[in-house]
């Protein structure tokens, strides 16, 4: 894969970046609009894979939360077309590296002294480049060893990218920018945190020993001499992505024995830990030769407040859902409703949450779960159609629920699409005996 000699740091670059590309979609719209005037039936399937190339070209060159951005929406397929969805995937593990020498500049810009100085070898040659940072390998007393190392730039520009790319989030989620804040407040918070290498080896070090009694589950050991805020040392875990393994494997039972790991790991984090693993794609699990999972980067950790943890989880309970002075009780404290609705605007949105909310909790229901059935994926994408599309809800303000939701959504849909990818039956109470 081609490698990047440099990175745009600074506002003026980044911007003129994407406005680049923004004149790249602009051509592709043309073409569009002129192939449309001679074929009415032509539908835009050409138009998102020309729009969604383009965009991801553009973003792989800048990294950074830019990146991150697009590698989150690859996650929400029922959001996007599905050339984006394609597209922006590549963000998880797919992205052209640093070239040797400006890793070994950013190496000793970051720590002081060049790799070699520091390891017995260490090959330039990334292995794995992702959103915010590229992985080499390297060993050091006969240990071998993962080094992810930082790409320049990327703490110092996250609010400024953030600014770039709010106006897209602002339309794509029908939100209005005076009460967006929250939200945009709260991923700038995690993605601030993701830079921060000194919290994600504590983080690491702090979950995977609470985690460790889970059984199939595998975790590195950090060494945080040979760390620093830019560069984190780990063992290096010898595995497939998890998603490699879910397209290869054809035994159910290691399925299974996969898929409840997985489950277990994030039920016990979310129901005892009261923090999650918040970045669940497939780039953050492998798969070792005994049919362990292994948890990486634990740079996004979602803390789950008390405040909202009661009445969201109260919630998966369907007598409580069911109960609607209990139901409409907890959708103001959830900050669904708010006391300037007027009635058409409560019941509107009481039966849309109602809705998500039995839909999310489907699984909740029953003591073993497939997340192969095929009613509850077919529920999941006719709710999201029916209300992307619905014009009374664009008309309504769309900054609805806590800031907490944007997370703790995005964990459970990207937990229960990787345990679809795997075709797991999971024991869904099983967790509860390692709390």
């Amino acid at each position: 894969m081609k490698t990047i000699d440099s990175i745009p740091t600074g506002k003026i670059g980044r911007t003129g970046k994407l406005v680049q590309t923004g004149v790249k979609i602009g051509g592709n719209y043309l073409k569009y609009y002129s192939k449309k005037a001679f074929n009415s039936e032509l539908t835009r399937d050409e138009l998102d894979e020309d729009n969604a190339g383009d965009i991801y070209d553009g973003l792989k060159s800048l990294k950074g939360s830019a990146l991150k951005v697009a590698q989150m929406l690859s996650m929400e397929k029922n959001l996007l077309p599905g050339a984006y969805v394609e597209k922006f995937s590549l963000a998880q593990f797919s992205v052209p590296p640093l070239s040797a020498p400006l890793v070994r500049k950013t190496f000793k810009k970051y720590n002081g002294a060049y790799p070699e100085e520091l390891y017995d070898t260490f090959a330039t040659q990334s292995v794995n480049a992702a959103s915010i940072g590229q992985v080499h390998k390297a060993t050091k007393e006969g240990k071998k060893l993962a080094v992810k190392i930082q790409y320049p730039g990327v703490a110092d520009s996250i609010s400024s990218d953030l600014a770039m790319v709010k106006p897209i989030a602002l339309k794509m989620f029908n939100m209005q920018a005076k009460d967006s804040e929250k939200y945009f407040k709260e991923v700038e918070g995690k993605l601030l945190e993701e830079t921060d290498y000194i919290l994600e080896v504590k983080q690491s070090k702090e979950i995977s020993e609470a985690c460790s009694h889970i059984p199939n589950m595998v975790f590195p050991i950090y060494y945080e001499d040979l760390s620093s805020e830019r560069i984190i040392t780990m063992d290096w875990m010898d595995g497939v992505h998890l998603s490699e393994f879910a397209q290869s494997n054809e035994d159910q039972e290691l399925a299974d024995k996969i898929g409840q790991a997985l489950w277990d790991f994030y039920m016990f984090q979310i129901h005892g830990l009261k923090q999650v693993h918040a970045d669940p794609h497939p780039g953050n699990f492998m798969v070792d030769k005994d049919y362990n999972l292994i948890a990486i980067d634990f740079g996004c950790i979602k803390q789950i407040p008390d405040d909202f943890y009661t009445p969201y989880f109260s919630l998966t309970n369907r007598d409580n859902l069911n109960n609607e002075v209990f139901f409409t009780d907890k959708l103001h404290e959830l900050e669904i409703l708010n006391d300037k609705d007027t009635g058409k605007e409560k019941a509107y949105l009481s039966e849309m949450f109602k809705e998500m909310f039995t839909m999310f909790s489907t699984p909740f229901q029953s003591e073993k779960f497939d997340f192969t059935d095929e009613n509850f994926w077919k529920h999941l994408t006719q709710l999201s159609e029916k209300y992307s599309k619905d014009p009374e809800l664009r008309r309504m303000n769309g900054n609805r629920g806590s800031r907490h939701f944007l997370y703790m959504s995005r964990t459970f849909f990207g937990l229960y699409n990787l345990l679809h990818d795997l075709k797991a039956n999971v024991d869904i109470n099983k967790f509860r005996v390692y709390l």
